[in-house]
């Protein structure tokens, strides 16, 4: 068994439950290694304190599942199946009293629910989220080997959108070209919706681009990242195209010496929050305090948002092997907006930067 399903396996022993339901797929990808989309089909790990652990899956699923180095017990069910059935007759085999299971309680839902509970009528549900989360807080190293080489991808799509950028081109233009390269290193899938911002619409946090055209004397805002091996990456870059004006210029250095106060701060023991109030407070005292509306990062690996919540209040003492992003903005409406984003790593003495690409101010 994995060390991750092993810690995982010994914290159901401790809180005494009968077993998990794992179902969201970024879980049950960390759990065993397989991951699947299953669209509107059932998907669930079932993991136990004393027994080894089963997958259950789409049969058209099951050879994959198995190269993906799944080694214990699967369950592959057609269309004609009825998968609940089949988990409660292979429970019946280890003849369990199922008094407690644990869940993901904000992916299992409520169609699921009345379906488990029709078969497995138990006494107490728990949540199994957040002692996943923690699991998954802290990187191991080969996860940080992905997550590394996802960071270069994303400063590969940067520096394309860049050497794209001419006036008359539309922001769907620019994604079209740095995706199309990134399919040609192997990149399959972008973290999110690609983002490329132009002029005012700079000053949406979560613009949807469009076919709005690059004109001189505007910001150009790049949010991008990739997927590699089930780990995301996440980058930000804001340039001007043409001759930047005096307050264009007082935002970007503005949320640059922000950035870099954040990075300073993320070091081992710090609180989260710090990194927050560090960025916040350069943004604060230069006077665009009201235009940072948002936290100044979040966690980051098989999802793009997860633990730790990087927000001004959050006590949580920053650990090795965290991975998390560092995006302070000023988005001025009628201005345009800055971000800058990058992806670091906790180490034992202090941060390391995973994206590298140049933050100085780059006028086109």
């Amino acid at each position: 068994m994995n060390q991750r399903l092993r810690a995982f396996s010994e914290w159901l022993q401790e809180q005494h439950i009968t077993f998990a339901l794992i179902t969201s797929t970024p879980n049950v990808f960390y759990l065993s290694g397989f991951y699947s989309d299953p669209h509107e089909r059932l998907l669930a790990l079932l993991v136990f304190p004393n027994e080894e652990p089963v997958l259950v899956c789409p049969q058209m699923e099951v050879e994959q599942a198995k190269h993906s180095g799944w080694a214990y017990s699967l369950i592959g069910y057609s269309d004609t199946d009825h998968p609940w059935e089949l988990i409660a007759n292979y429970l019946k085999k280890l003849a369990l009293p199922i008094e407690k299971v644990a869940v993901e309680k904000s992916h299992l839902s409520l169609e699921r629910y009345e379906q488990f509970s029709t078969y497995f009528p138990t006494r107490a549900m728990v949540n199994a989220e957040e002692k996943l989360r923690q699991l998954r807080m802290i990187k191991e190293e080969s996860e940080i080997a992905i997550l590394r080489q996802a960071a270069a991808l994303a400063n590969l799509g940067v520096e394309v959108g860049i050497q794209t950028i001419a006036e008359g081109k539309t922001e769907l233009d620019i994604i079209a070209t740095i995706e199309h390269e990134l399919k040609k290193k192997g990149v399959r899938e972008m973290s999110f919706a690609t983002m490329v911002l132009t002029g005012e619409k700079t000053a949406a946090p979560h613009g949807v681009p469009g076919l709005t055209p690059i004109q001189r004397g505007d910001f150009v805002l790049f949010d991008l990242g990739v997927v590699l091996d089930g780990y995301c990456s996440d980058i930000t870059r804001t340039v001007v195209f043409g001759t930047p004006n005096e307050e264009q210029k007082r935002i970007y250095e503005t949320v640059r010496k922000a950035q870099l106060a954040a990075i300073a701060a993320s070091k081992p023991g710090a609180a989260v929050g710090t990194v927050d109030q560090a960025a916040r407070q350069i943004i604060e005292e230069a006077g665009y305090g009201p235009y940072f509306t948002h936290r100044v990062g979040h966690g980051l690996g098989i999802e793009i948002h997860e633990y730790p919540c990087m927000n001004a209040t959050n006590p949580l003492p920053l650990q090795r092997g965290m991975v998390f992003t560092i995006e302070p903005g000023i988005y001025v409406p009628s201005i345009g907006g800055v971000r800058i984003e990058d992806d670091v790593l906790i180490t034992d003495t202090g941060v390391e930067v995973l994206t590298n690409y140049p933050k100085e101010l780059i006028i086109l």
